[in-house]
C-alpha cells in the first residue's frame, strides 16, 4: 500500500459521518482538511527546533506560532460538524484577522500583509457557495475600508522600521507568499475541478449503463410531448430503432383513441409540477412489418429546475403491462362467469322449486283423493284418471331427478359409456314414436327422414336415444300449435349427422352463445310459457363431447331452430369431461339453413 493510500484512508477516517457516501463532499472536505492539518502538524514539529535554536519566544512570535496552529481546529470543526460552509466562514476569518492585525502595526494599508485581503476570497472559492463567497467578498472589503479609515485619521500605531529597503523587502514578501498561497489555492481549485468532472463522467456512464440495460423504457419530453432522449430498452419492447422514436415518432404510435390520455399526462406534468400516471396501447413491429399493440403504464414527472433547458421538461418511465392487463381481463371474464354461474344456480333453483313442487302437490292431492273416495264418491273412471295425473307426475318427477343425476355424474366424470353395435333408424324411429302423442296433443306435426340404409354406429345406444328425446322434445315444447319439427339422419363421411329442426319461437343471437350452460333457460326475451330445467341441451352437449362429436345451432327469433350432432359411426376413446366446464365448443357443421327448413315444412 502506497504513502498516498495510507494519507487519504486516515483522512477518511477524519470525516464526518454526512461526507462518506458521497463522492465529491468527501473529495471537498479531505482537500480542506488536509492542507490545515499538514500545515499545523508541521508548525507543531519545527516549533521545538525554533526554540532551540532562537530561544524564549517573544509575544509577536507566540502570536504567528499560534495562527500557524490555529487550521487544526477548522480541520476539527468540519470533522465533528460536517458543516463545510461553516467551516469556510471560521477560516476566512482566520485568515483575515491576522492578516488585519499585522497590517495596523506595518503601515496599515499599504503594509506588505494588506496585499493578503486578497487571498481571502479566493480561499472562500474552493467551498462552491455563494453566501461563503460573498460573505468572504464583505470581509476582506471590510478590512481594507477600516485600514484606510485608520490610516486617513492616523489612528495606526506608528509601523516598525522606516527604512525604504526593508519597506520594499517586506512588500516583496508579502506579494510572492500571497501569489505562492494563491497558487495552492489554484491548484486545490484545479484538483477539485477535476475531480468533480471525473465523477460526473462515472455517474454518466453509470446512468447510461443503467438505462442501456434496464428493462424500462426511459425517456425526456418536451411540453408538446415531442421525445428528446430515449432508452435503448425501447428497440426491446417495441422492436423498432431508438431513432424513429425522436420527435413525434413515439406519438405516432400511440392509439388513436389513447393519444388524448398520453398528451394529457404529459402536459399536467410538465405545468402542474407533479407526477402523472397512464396506461395507453403502442404499436409494436413484428417480424412481418405489420405490428400490434401492447398496453404500457407510463409515469413522468416534470425535471428539476434550474436544470439546463429543463424548463416544461417531463421525464417518464413505461413498461410493458400487456401481461398484466390480459390478467386483469381474465379476472373480470372469470368474474362475469361467476356472476353468470350464481344466477344461474339461482334461476336453477328458482326453477327446480316449481318443477319438483308441482308433480309432488299433485301425486299428494291426487293420493288424498283416491284415499277419501267412499267420501267424495269417485267412480271407477275418476279414479283411474287420478291414478294416470299420478303416474304422469311422478314419471315428470322422475325424468327431473334423472337429468340432475346425469349432469351430477358428467361433471364429476362419473358418467360411463358402454359402446355396442346398434341401429341408429330403429332407435331413432323408437324415439320419435314415444314423442309423437305428446306432439300431436300440442297440434304440432312431427316429420321422420331417416335411410333406411344407415349402418350401424358402434356407439352408446342409450346416450343415443337420449340425445334424440332430448332434442326432440325441446323441439316441441319450444314450437306453437299447427307448427313442424322435422327430424333427419344422414352418412357425411364417418359421422351421423342428426338434424332436428323446428318452426318455433326460435332463440335470439345473445342467448345462442350460452345455449347448453347448465340450467341456463332462454326465456326473457321469447316470454317463455313452457316449463323444464334448463338441463335438456346441457346434458345433450356434454353427451355429444364425451362421444368426440360436435354440435351446432342456429336460430333467428320467430323463425325457429336448427339443432346439428354429429356423432362418429365409430365411438372414439370416452373424453372425460372437467368438472369446470361441461359444454364443449359449438364447431359449425354443415347444418340445414333456416330458408331449406321452410320448404321442409312446406313439404311435410
Amino acid at each position: 500500500m502506497s504513502i498516498t493510500s495510507i494519507i487519504r484512508d486516515c483522512l477518511d477516517a477524519l470525516l464526518h459521518p454526512s461526507a462518506r457516501y458521497d463522492a465529491l463532499t468527501r473529495a471537498r472536505h479531505r482537500a480542506f482538511i488536509a492542507p490545515r492539518l499538514i500545515g499545523s502538524l508541521a508548525a507543531f514539529a519545527a516549533f521545538p527546533i525554533y526554540l532551540a535554536m532562537r530561544g524564549a519566544p517573544s509575544a509577536p512570535e507566540v502570536a504567528a506560532f499560534a495562527w500557524l496552529v490555529a487550521p487544526i481546529l477548522l480541520a476539527w470543526f468540519l470533522s465533528r460538524t460536517g458543516r463545510y460552509e461553516g467551516a469556510h466562514v471560521l477560516s476566512s476569518l482566520a485568515l483575515a484577522g491576522p492578516v488585519m492585525m499585522v497590517a495596523m502595526f506595518t503601515g496599515g494599508i499599504e503594509s506588505f500583509a494588506a496585499i493578503w485581503l486578497v487571498v481571502v476570497p479566493l480561499e472562500a472559492a474552493l467551498s462552491a457557495s455563494r453566501r461563503v463567497v460573498t460573505f468572504a467578498v464583505g470581509l476582506a472589503l471590510s478590512c481594507a475600508t477600516i485600514l484606510i479609515a485608520l490610516g486617513h485619521f492616523g489612528w495606526l500605531p506608528a509601523p516598525v522600521g522606516d527604512d525604504p529597503a526593508l519597506h520594499g523587502m517586506m512588500m516583496g514578501f508579502g506579494v510572492a507568499s500571497a501569489t505562492l498561497y494563491a497558487a495552492g489555492l489554484a491548484f486545490g481549485a484545479e484538483s477539485l475541478a477535476r475531480t468533480s468532472v471525473s465523477l460526473l463522467n462515472v455517474e454518466e456512464d453509470r446512468y447510461r449503463l443503467l438505462a442501456r440495460h434496464m428493462s424500462d423504457v426511459v425517456s425526456r419530453h418536451r411540453r408538446n410531448g415531442a421525445v428528446q432522449f430515449i432508452s435503448p430498452a425501447a428497440e426491446a419492447v417495441l422492436r423498432t430503432s431508438a431513432s424513429d422514436l425522436l420527435g413525434h415518432g413515439l406519438f405516432d404510435r400511440v392509439h388513436v383513441a389513447d393519444r388524448p390520455a398520453y398528451l394529457t399526462a404529459l402536459a399536467d406534468s410538465a405545468h402542474g409540477g407533479e407526477r402523472r400516471s397512464v396506461e395507453f396501447r403502442l404499436r409494436r413491429d413484428d417480424r412481418e412489418g405489420a405490428g400490434d399493440f401492447i398496453w404500457v403504464e407510463m409515469r413522468c414527472r416534470p425535471l428539476e429546475q434550474g436544470a439546463a433547458t429543463a424548463d416544461g421538461e417531463v421525464v417518464a418511465v413505461m413498461r410493458d403491462v400487456t401481461e398484466r392487463k390480459m390478467q386483469e381481463q381474465a379476472l373480470q371474464e372469470a368474474r362475469a362467469a361467476a356472476e353468470r354461474a350464481d344466477a344461474s344456480k339461482s334461476r336453477f333453483l328458482a326453477t327446480m322449486s316449481h318443477e319438483l313442487r308441482t308433480p309432488l302437490n299433485a301425486v299428494i292431492g291426487f293420493s288424498e283423493m283416491i284415499v277419501q273416495e267412499e267420501l267424495l264418491l269417485l267412480d271407477a273412471a275418476r279414479r283411474k284418471e287420478y291414478a294416470q295425473l299420478i303416474h304422469d307426475s311422478g314419471q315428470h318427477l322422475l325424468s327431473v331427478v334423472n337429468g340432475i343425476l346425469d349432469m351430477s355424474k358428467m361433471e364429476s366424470g362419473t358418467f360411463e359409456l358402454a359402446p355396442e353395435p346398434f341401429a341408429p333408424r330403429a332407435a331413432l324411429v323408437n324415439c320419435c314414436n314415444l314423442l309423437a302423442l305428446k306432439a300431436r296433443e300440442n297440434g304440432i306435426d312431427l316429420v321422420t327422414r331417416a335411410s333406411d340404409d344407415l349402418p350401424e354406429m358402434n356407439s352408446d345406444p342409450r346416450a343415443f336415444k337420449q340425445i334424440v328425446l332430448n332434442l326432440v322434445s325441446n323441439a316441441i315444447k319450444f314450437t306453437e300449435r299447427d307448427g313442424t319439427v322435422t327430424v333427419s339422419a344422414v352418412v357425411e363421411g364417418a359421422r351421423l349427422v342428426l338434424r332436428v329442426c323446428d318452426t318455433g319461437v326460435g332463440i335470439a343471437a345473445e342467448d345462442l352463445k350460452r345455449i347448453g350452460d347448465p340450467f341456463f333457460q332462454a326465456g326473457k326475451t321469447y316470454q317463455r310459457r313452457q316449463e323444464g330445467t334448463g338441463l335438456g341441451l346441457s346434458i345433450v352437449k356434454s353427451l355429444v363431447a364425451m362421444h368426440g362429436g360436435q354440435m351446432d345451432v342456429q336460430s333467428r327469433i320467430g323463425e325457429g331452430t336448427t339443432v346439428a350432432v354429429a356423432l362418429p359411426l365409430v365411438s372414439a376413446p370416452p373424453v372425460v369431461i372437467e368438472p369446470a366446464s361441461n359444454v364443449a365448443t359449438l364447431t359449425p357443421l354443415r347444418s340445414m339453413p333456416i330458408e331449406q327448413r321452410h320448404q321442409v315444412k312446406r313439404s311435410a
